[in-house]
């Protein structure tokens, strides 16, 4: 097992906690073993000194009893009086061998040896024991221990009485090693007797230890016991129980040690300890096999889950793991499927989300560019034409605007049911890429195969639809490409798809196949618009003015600001080529914000020169849908100090029937600020009159194709004079815009229009050289008054 695993932690927890309960087992079992055996070797030796006391008491009795017979016996009481000292040595001598005592002597009263077993050459002396005598006298009979020629003897003394005492008789046995055996045969307990023969240290004068024991011993009471031992347990003494017992003595203290091997003692508890080690080795090895069970059966569950977790995380979610625990490792594993079951589902919602359209139940554009990418592979390795197709919805956005965005979606669902019913083989696929936008995979035609489809698909859109009942009538425009003519690649083949796409909606044809000259077009529409947005940002672009000059009065007080594109390379670029296309990708909005600020600012500075110009700008329709417009224009007067009622906005017709009540919306919150606004371009659109009212305008502009017209079209002429009068009726001014001669000027000042501008007035020119213009027309102005009030 590796050793930072969790089956070895666990394995390795187990077994320290198993072998630190033994261990502590095993040393408080062997304390209490070894406490217990010196507790009972103390009470061997407590009961020993007990018999040892009684086998001491018994020889005593035994030698009292023996003197006693020998100092009543009549002849030896005879002997003695007589003095009779054959008689008494041999009666002493037959009475002590009797008993096998080891000293017999006669003592006189006055304290001399009359006889003594040792010998004769001993009679006379002096008795060694005087104390033995008088405790004879005062008790009858009295025993001692004494020391004699550095031998200890048992000894006790009776008097001999005829019928007063005359002498004492004194027997003893020798206490020696043999009777140090005899002790330890009857206490268990080795006994050894001490002495102090010089009276200074003691000195073992018999003992039932082995001769290799007897010096160990002494050497270690000489080291170990006190001067003078006292009776009770001694302090261990070479791995001996020990007690002392003091003996009476008249001479030289005598001792009695008895002893109990602690190594005799912990014979048998040493066996149980052998046992005990045993059973622990056993209990450890039991644990560590128990403690790697465990952690197996703990950790093998645990792999699996984790091995089952790898599976998830790599999107296998075929098979859930096996439960076949009833606990909390069970319960994990449970949970563990229902996680799998979980993110199986989402996963297949996601799915659905991530390749399926939600509005229409068909393939997205990402699920439609991989089967494309697919197909592609398959039809260059088997060498078989594929075809692509972009399709594009005509009118949808008037649907939107007009019935709603809930009609539009279900029209999209209509037109998709439609498109997969005309679609014969189940290898073929039609997705919605976004918006009205749908495309149509053909994996196995050719571009001629591909043109029946789309006329097919066309011709399943014409019938009318009808939703929630309201009649819709839509139409489509296809591009066509196929692989490998118009390419290899997938972005290649939807790019010009949607080239062909265009062409054919610009060309009103249903479907167009894929022309290389319409893809040039595109890419330089595609580098103008690039080229155009680093003129922006770099403010490349220039504003001229076109004045509007008052037809009754000649004065300027408007001008309108045209946004004019003098390319590095390309020269002059007309706003026609460069303004459509930029309302098509939106980046009209930057070019109306910058529009918007160069005349606003150019306007504050025409009025720190004391000209008071009013400026005009054009807003379209994307502009116009814009919640926030009121408020960058508002921005923009504050920011240069510029009245609001200096700025004029000029709006198509069409971008206002875009979206009306939008437009509306937006005009009044533009009017609330001061802001004047121009209808551009009236009479070109399908405007009603009744939006018109609606408007907060000040003024109408009539088209140029009315206004240069009207010399020689009556029609354009009726249409002017009805403008000039509309307006005036409504309130409103009138501007003529296209005038290109006097005739036309003088004929507008006829029917009383208001304001009039055209390169007859004035061609758009940059700031300084308006500035130098307007000085002219004001003298020119002056001088054709002078003239006019000048009698012919």
């Amino acid at each position: 097992m590796r050793i930072h695993s969790l089956r070895s932690r666990i394995a390795l927890v187990f077994v320290l906690l198993m072998l630190a309960v033994q261990a502590a087992a095993f040393v408080v079992i062997s304390t209490v073993i070894a406490s217990n055996a010196h507790r009972n070797v103390e009470d061997q030796l407590s009961v020993g000194e007990r018999v040892f006391q009684e086998v001491l008491h018994s020889n005593a009795g035994k030698l009292t009893q023996a003197a006693g017979v020998v100092a009543a016996d009549f002849g030896f009481r005879a002997a003695v009086a007589s003095h009779d000292q054959t008689t008494v040595t041999s009666a002493l001598q037959n009475h002590g061998d009797r008993i096998n005592a080891d000293v017999v002597m006669l003592v006189g009263l006055d304290g001399k040896l009359i006889a003594d077993s040792r010998g004769p050459t001993h009679a006379g002396e002096s008795f060694a024991f005087p104390g033995l005598i008088r405790k004879a006298e005062r008790s009858g009979d009295a025993s001692t221990i004494g020391v004699i020629n550095g031998r200890p003897y048992q000894l006790v003394a009776v008097p001999v009485k005829a019928p007063l005492v005359i002498a004492w008789v004194t027997m003893g046995f020798a206490i020696d090693d043999a009777l140090a055996r005899e002790t330890r045969g009857l206490t268990s307990l080795d006994v050894s007797f001490l002495g102090k023969p010089d009276g200074k240290h003691w000195t073992v004068l018999a003992t039932s230890l082995e001769h290799t024991a007897r010096q160990p011993l002494q050497a270690s009471l000489a080291a170990a016991a006190p001067a003078d031992l006292h009776a009770g347990p001694l302090d261990r003494v070479d791995d001996y129980g020990t007690r002392v017992v003091l003996l009476a003595s008249d001479s030289e203290p005598v001792v009695a040690i008895l002893q109990r091997s602690l190594k005799e003692a912990m014979a048998p508890y040493h066996r149980l300890q052998t046992t005990l080690f045993i059973l622990t080795l056993i209990g450890v090895a039991v644990s560590i096999g128990g403690s790697v069970f465990t952690a197996r059966s703990v950790t093998r569950p645990i792999g699996a889950l984790t091995r089952f977790s790898q599976r998830i995380g790599q999107g296998d979610y075929s098979e859930p793991i096996a439960v076949s625990h009833r606990d909390e490792i069970g319960e994990l594993a449970a949970a563990f499927n229902q996680m799998r079951e979980g993110i199986a589902e989402r996963e297949t919602r996601i799915m659905d989300l991530a390749y399926q359209d939600r509005l229409t139940g068909l393939p997205n554009r990402a699920l439609f560019n991989d089967r494309l990418q697919q197909a592609i592979v398959v039809a260059l390795r088997l060498g078989h034409p594929l075809s692509a197709m972009m399709m594009d919805l005509d009118r949808f956005k008037y649907v939107n605007d007009t019935l709603g965005h809930h009609i539009g979606d279900l029209l999209l669902d209509e037109v998709g049911k439609r498109l997969r019913a005309n679609l014969l083989r189940a290898s073929d696929t039609v997705a919605r890429l976004g918006g009205d936008e749908f495309a149509i995979l053909l994996p196995t035609d050719n571009v001629d195969a591909a043109k029946i489809v789309a006329a097919r698909l066309l011709k399943s859109l014409e019938t009318p639809i009808v939703v929630e009942g309201q009649v819709v009538d839509v139409g489509a425009s296809i591009g066509i490409v196929s692989c490998p003519d118009n390419g290899r690649d997938m972005h290649t083949l939807l790019r010009r798809a949607d080239v062909a796409m265009y062409t054919a909606k610009r060309a009103n044809t249903g479907f167009a196949i894929y022309d290389e000259r319409d893809d040039q077009h595109s890419a330089e529409r595609l580098s103008l618009m690039s080229e155009l947005r680093h003129a922006v940002e770099h403010d490349e672009l220039t504003l001229h003015y076109q004045p509007k000059v008052d037809l009754a009065t000649r004065a300027v007080k408007y001008v309108e600001a045209l946004v004019r594109w003098e390319h590095p390379t390309r020269g002059f670029i007309a706003p026609d080529q460069f303004i459509p296309f930029a309302e098509q990708t939106g980046y009209i909005k930057s070019i109306s914000r910058w529009v918007a600020e160069k005349a606003i600012r150019q306007c504050a500075q025409w009025h720190a020169l004391g000209l008071d110009l009013k400026v005009s700008i054009n807003v379209s329709a994307r502009d116009l849908m814009q919640a926030e417009l009121p408020e960058t224009l508002d921005a923009l007067l504050r920011k240069y100090e510029v009245d609001p009622g200096s700025l004029w906005i000029e709006i198509t017709e069409s971008a206002i029937m875009d979206d009306p009540n939008h437009a509306i919306a937006t005009l009044d919150q533009l009017h609330q600020l001061g802001i004047r606004l121009s209808i551009d371009d009236f009479g070109t659109g399908y405007s009603s009159l009744s939006y018109l009212k609606r408007m907060p305008v000040h003024e109408l502009k009539i088209d140029r194709s009315f206004v240069m017209g009207m010399a020689d079209d009556k029609d354009d002429e009726t249409i002017v004079r009805s403008t000039i009068n509309l307006g005036h009726n409504m309130g409103l001014k009138v501007v003529a815009e296209g005038v290109e001669d006097a005739a036309t000027l003088a004929h507008l000042k006829t029917l009383r229009c208001d304001l009039a501008q055209g390169y007859h007035v004035s061609r758009p020119l940059p700031p300084d050289k308006l500035e130098s213009w307007l000085v002219t027309w004001h003298d020119q102005s002056e001088a054709q008054l002078r003239e006019a009030d000048t009698p012919a």
